[in-house]
């Protein structure tokens, strides 16, 4: 697939919709050999700001139960763990048995916006990009099934979501001073992505390269992945039947003018069948 897709041949909603299901589905079927099995997973989502990664950890995640399947977005360091071993604090947040660990940028943040911004010397990147690698393999030997997606976009439709945001009152917050910086930052941000791949793009933890002009394609193509690569079967559930209501014991219900409740905001739309809002995705 070309990394620049045009309107034309985006991928049609109503089968965007259809398959995204049918992959839910399956995203669930998934979870519960994971679960059944005491199986580790961790899936990495890194790529430039606005690829469209939190997108798709959001389509990832939301039929999965969020006690085995669980987001990791870890924010600035303390003082603190900016003087532990660098990988330290990630790795309280590995999955143990049974569980899922979906993490929206990863360790591979020195590799790129700290490398770039200069938010770590010279020297803390090359140990870095020494040390990753096997860092990533005393996990896979430890049986935690890793998997690394970078989602590709180009300067172009980077700008256009960038200054969708801007005017979008849904999504100011996902753009922060750093974001708007890396658009004069271009090609600095392609070198330290280069750079990263040549020593981590390794046999046994390769990078999965999802390109996401089109963000529908990229979440139905990221997730046909991971399923793919995930070697899961279908668990057979315990038959669950309904027990039977007991008798009542002569409980009454509190008078409901003792408790406070919520206004019914509903109904007063249903009344006035005000329907005014409607929300469109910029993004597509």
């Amino acid at each position: 697939m070309n990394a620049m897709a045009s309107k034309s041949n985006r991928m049609p909603k109503d089968l965007y919709e259809i398959e995204l299901l049918r992959l839910q589905a399956e995203l669930v079927q998934m979870q519960e050999w994971i679960r059944s099995e005491g199986q580790r997973l961790v899936v990495i989502f890194e790529g430039r700001d606005a690829a469209g990664k939190g997108g798709a950890i959001k389509r990832v995640t939301e039929y999965l139960s969020p006690r085995v399947a669980q987001v990791v977005a870890l924010p600035e360091p303390t003082e603190r763990q900016r003087t532990q071993w660098y990988f330290q604090r990630y790795i309280e947040h590995l999955p143990a048995a049974g569980e899922i660990r979906l993490f929206d940028r990863s360790w591979y943040n020195r590799a790129g916006v700290e490398r770039v911004m200069k938010y770590c010397t010279t020297q803390e990147h090359r140990r870095f990009l020494q040390q990753c690698p096997i860092f990533e393999r005393m996990l896979m030997e430890d049986g935690i099934m890793l998997r690394k997606y970078w989602f590709s976009v180009s300067d172009a439709e980077q700008e256009r979501r960038f200054a969708s945001r801007i005017t979008d009152p849904m999504r100011r917050w996902k753009l922060s001073s750093t974001d708007l910086e890396s658009l004069t930052k271009w090609e600095e941000y392609s070198r330290a992505k280069d750079e990263m791949f040549v020593h981590t793009d390794t046999e046994e933890s390769r990078w999965n390269v999802v390109e996401s002009e089109d963000k529908k394609r990229a979440r139905i193509n990221m997730i046909a992945h991971l399923l793919n690569s995930v070697p899961y079967r279908h668990v057979k559930r315990p038959e669950l039947k309904l027990p039977p209501r007991p008798p009542s014991t002569g409980y009454q219900r509190t008078d409901r003018a003792l408790q406070y409740e919520v206004p019914d905001h509903a109904g007063e739309l249903m009344k006035k069948g005000d329907h005014r809002f409607v929300y469109q995705d910029p993004e597509g």
